[in-house]
């Protein structure tokens, strides 16, 4: 990595933890935001959730060309913008015409910066360093989410809406500091980014994609994990946490915080034990380590007259989904963009980020539902089905990656071994030709 590539992606990482500290002031407090202090409605609030979703669907097709064409910096500046606009106009809003609207735009804008992001991203990494780059992001996300709800709930008052206003303002500033600093950011030149940036204009992006058998199985894989775990999170997960393990609202937060807290903890640990190893298998052993949360959950539902054990397994739970999570971060996108085509690195992102969208409104209506029907048991079993999977779809793309794609380091080394070999053989030739 270049001195240039350096100063690039320390100043997107920054951008970006400040966004997501921004970010964390409100994400919490969002539905009881609408639905209470603006006296909205619950059903309203919902809407108003689901708003972001088909924002997020409605751009993400268009947004790949988009970063492809013009390049991410731009892009991610707009997102910037719209996310900013819309995020004090939530805060602002006092009708539900206005709420909808102003999370349509919020929805749309981090839509667009996530994919854009992630973009910039591999263009200021090369393939041995992009896993540790992509686990810094993740990492920075949670930190900065974490100690944002962490203040967050230290300001707000549920009597007074203006103490919610300025969590709102403080959100949209942090997007526009976000805006701010990608816009001083200088990505490397062309010709020093190893076939990442795009040399034309995307063409045929979603055919090529679509025609790329190892992208489509990723996008396979990628939607059961997103379904079988982000998906869960407000849904059914805290439905059977509440009505089946029957612990508190409170201890419900400790078990978000443990979630956390294990990514914040374990994330370059966790790196150092998995940058080494194929990609694929970490995947697989990430459909494990989820399969062993789903069946402690379970048995926090069983073990009745035991409260302590029962809440114990349940926060075991969120904490296995953490260290799940630290095992994809360094793992999950940076496969995305060693499988793009240099000019469709935008393409691929987004496409990706789309079928997350789709996961993410999937999944808790599904969990909602079987939660709302009492369909506990079968909730469960379902969700340990996806988990080993994910471990079964895993191990059938690791069949179709080169070991460029699967493990960059070890191919990497392979490489120096083979060129060393070869200059070796050379100076042999010569000293028996002399």
């Amino acid at each position: 990595m270049t001195t240039a590539m350096g100063a690039a992606l320390r100043r997107i990482q920054l951008g970006n933890a400040l966004s997501a500290f921004g970010n964390g002031f409100t994400v919490p407090f969002l539905f009881i935001y609408v639905s209470q202090v603006r006296d909205l409605g619950a059903s309203t609030a919902g809407i108003v959730l689901a708003t972001f979703a088909v924002a997020a669907l409605a751009v993400l097709p268009f947004t790949g060309a988009a970063i492809d064409r013009r390049g991410p910096l731009p892009v991610a500046v707009v997102g910037t913008v719209s996310a900013a606009v819309g995020s004090l106009g939530l805060g602002l809003a006092q009708t539900e015409p206005m709420a909808i609207a102003a999370a349509a735009l919020l929805g749309a804008g981090i839509a667009v910066i996530q994919p854009a992001l992630a973009t910039m991203i591999v263009w200021c990494s090369t393939p041995a360093t992009r896993s540790r780059s992509f686990a810094t992001q993740f990492f920075l996300n949670n930190l900065g989410l974490g100690v944002g709800g962490l203040l967050g709930g230290q300001l707000v008052d549920t009597s007074d809406p203006s103490s919610f206003v300025r969590l709102f303002a403080i959100e949209s500033v942090m997007f526009l500091v976000l805006g701010a600093i990608l816009a001083t950011v200088r990505l490397p030149n062309t010709a020093k980014v190893e076939d990442s940036v795009p040399q034309e204009a995307a063409k045929g992006g979603w055919r090529t994609l679509l025609s790329d058998r190892a992208m489509v199985q990723l996008c396979v894989l990628g939607f059961v994990m997103f379904f079988a775990c982000y998906g869960q999170f407000e849904s059914g997960l805290s439905a059977y946490a509440v009505e089946v393990t029957r612990i508190s609202p409170a201890t419900l937060g400790v078990a978000l915080a443990a979630n956390t807290a294990a990514i914040v903890l374990a994330q370059f640990v966790v790196l150092k034990l998995v940058e080494r190893r194929r990609r694929s298998r970490v995947i697989a052993l990430v459909g494990v380590v989820w399969t062993v949360a789903w069946i402690a959950a379970g048995v926090s539902g069983l073990v009745h007259g035991a409260q302590a054990v029962a809440t114990t397994l349940l926060i075991s739970t969120y904490a296995l989904f953490g260290l799940g999570e630290s095992m994809l971060s360094p793992t999950m996108a940076p496969l995305v963009a060693d499988l793009a085509p240099a000019r469709l690195v935008g393409q691929y992102n987004s496409a990706f980020a789309l079928v997350k969208q789709l996961a993410l409104a999937i999944g808790p209506a599904v969990g909602g539902l079987m939660a709302g029907g009492g369909m506990y048991v079968a909730y469960i079993a379902m969700l340990v089905v996806c988990s080993l999977g994910i471990s079964a779809l895993a191990l059938r793309l690791g069949r179709r990656l080169s070991l460029r794609q699967d493990n960059p380091l070890r191919a990497q080394a392979a490489q120096a071994q083979a060129s060393e070999s070869e200059s070796a053989d050379s100076t042999d030739t010569v000293a028996v030709a002399a």
